[in-house]
């Protein structure tokens, strides 16, 4: 019997196992396809399957996609459309579903799970649960300590062994860290109760526990301009701190010293996806909707007005013509949203082209950008004047105000417009996983699990010592975690 066991392959196994492991949900797009590649037993036939399907291996992608909480939610013809534009590939509509389910959060790479989130003059950068921050230390939002003013490299910082991080958000003064166990950190300036502690009275220069939340399990953090926004695994936002727009949700412009659920949007539904802009939040519910609330400067929160709205509110343009929208993203004069079907959508101010339509005209409901439309979306990200789009086949396309080089195109000036997306050639030889971009910097992750930055590094927001801005991607390295603990046993043998 042992002898059996040790001979039998993976390929004896009867299908409806075999079929069973594809499926488990443990392995992604990619994965199956390398599978399909290299094994012929997964191209073949195994009368497992109706005949419409390719391979078992295209049956299992089938499995997976209509399981997935994105798909199951989007109506009949909005599948269609999706199955359509994946020219009928299963597995490319389940790379593209993954893809966009990953874009807020961590991305797999071949070095490990990434994630990359950009502050005003600052960046976060999760590495295989490890955390490293590098910029101006403004209000202790790096997370190392009162000494620390600067990080002119990665550093990584000390949170607790058992603690691991998930999910990172950086703004201009606080920054937040979600745990694989739902718990909330959150470090920086206090002074309006956006890090969701009472005592307003210190800054904090080291992540702490937001007790508020600690029998609440979160999975996403988005923080604004003195506020922060919390997402449960529940499907429930919790908002506090500064509420001068209404942009805490709760009908009033009361300050939140700790996190209040949002009561409206467990009205509505169960939310799948948050992101803070300034002063104001976007909110996207399971069934596509989104709902928008706080301040209505530069018509940011879709509705046609500029109104402040103090409950959410639902953005009229994507439901009434059934768009079912998968992720938004909040910037700080504009904002972003990306549907079901990869199609991308821009609102708010248009200055410096960054709505991508060609010109600097103020959108005052979600206009769709038909430019892209040839192309299927997986991640948006708006922030200052700019624009990014990444694309399921890993290319980035970049509009809006060049910034001090933040849109990485080496052949325009640092001030220059860019009306139209236009492709970030300099990053064509890498495949993309994730984009951020702050205030005058932006940084992405690559599948392989490199780091490229471009733009202001004048506070070594780029993770580079010696230089003070790069106006085309320029890698970025991580002090290797044994340097750090070789450091750490001399300093301590020294003492």
């Amino acid at each position: 019997m042992a002898k059996w066991l040790h001979s039998t392959s993976f390929a004896d196994l009867p299908s409806h196992l075999i079929l069973e492991v594809l499926t488990s949900g443990r392995l992604n797009a990619r994965d199956l396809v390398c599978l399909e590649l290299t094994c012929k037993m997964f191209g073949g036939s195994h009368e497992l399957y109706p005949l419409k399907f390719r391979s078992l291996v295209d049956f299992a992608a089938f499995q997976l996609c209509i399981s997935h909480s994105i798909y199951s939610g989007m109506g009949g013809e909005s599948q269609k459309q999706l199955f359509d534009r994946c020219q009928g590939k299963w597995k490319r509509i389940l790379r593209f579903l993954q893809l966009v389910e990953k874009s807020s959060n961590i991305v797999e790479t071949s070095e490990g799970n990434m994630q990359i989130a950009t502050g005003r003059y600052h960046t976060l950068l999760i590495s295989n649960a490890s955390v490293y921050s590098c910029g101006s230390s403004l209000c202790g939002v790096l997370g190392h300590g009162f000494v620390t003013t600067q990080c002119v490299t990665f550093t990584r910082i000390n949170f607790p062994p058992s603690i691991y991080v998930e999910q990172v958000s950086a703004s201009h003064n606080h920054a937040a860290f979600v745990t694989r166990s739902g718990q909330v950190f959150t470090c920086g300036d206090n002074a309006s109760f956006c890090c969701g502690h009472r005592d307003t009275s210190c800054r904090i220069f080291r992540p702490k526990l937001v007790e508020a939340l600690d029998k609440i399990p979160c999975k996403q953090v988005s923080v604004g301009h003195n506020f922060s926004v919390f997402l449960t695994r529940q499907g429930q936002v919790y908002t506090c701190g500064a509420n001068t727009y209404g942009q805490l949700g709760h009908g009033d412009t009361l300050e939140g010293p700790t996190p209040k659920i949002v009561q409206r949007l467990v009205e509505i539904g169960s939310v799948i996806q948050i992101s803070a802009g300034p002063s104001y939040v976007l909110a996207v519910v399971n069934d596509g909707r989104v709902y928008s609330f706080g301040s209505g400067s530069n018509f940011c929160l879709g509705h046609g007005e500029q109104h402040n709205e103090f409950q959410p509110r639902v953005l009229q343009t994507f439901r009434l013509k059934d768009i079912h929208v998968v992720s938004v993203s909040a910037g700080d004069e504009h904002a972003v949203a990306l549907d079901s079907n990869g199609f991308v959508y821009t609102w708010g101010k248009g200055y410096c082209g960054a709505l991508g339509h060609g010109d600097e005209i103020d959108k005052t409901i979600p206009q769709p950008l038909n430019s892209l439309k040839n192309h299927l979306a997986v991640q948006v990200c708006a922030r200052k004047r700019k624009t990014f789009v990444l694309v399921d086949t890993g290319v980035v396309y970049g509009f809006g105000w060049m910034g001090f080089g933040s849109l990485g195109f080496p052949d325009r000036g640092v001030s220059d417009k860019v009306l139209t997306p236009r492709s970030l050639d300099s990053l064509r030889a890498h495949r993309v996983s994730q984009i951020s971009t702050g205030l005058y910097h932006t940084v992405v992750v690559t599948d392989k699990g490199k780091i490229f930055g471009f733009g202001d590094n004048e506070r070594a927001q780029l993770g580079h010592e010696s230089l003070r801005g790069c106006l085309e991607p320029t890698e970025i390295f991580i002090q290797n975690l044994e340097d750090e603990s070789t450091a750490s046993e001399s300093e301590s043998s020294n003492l």
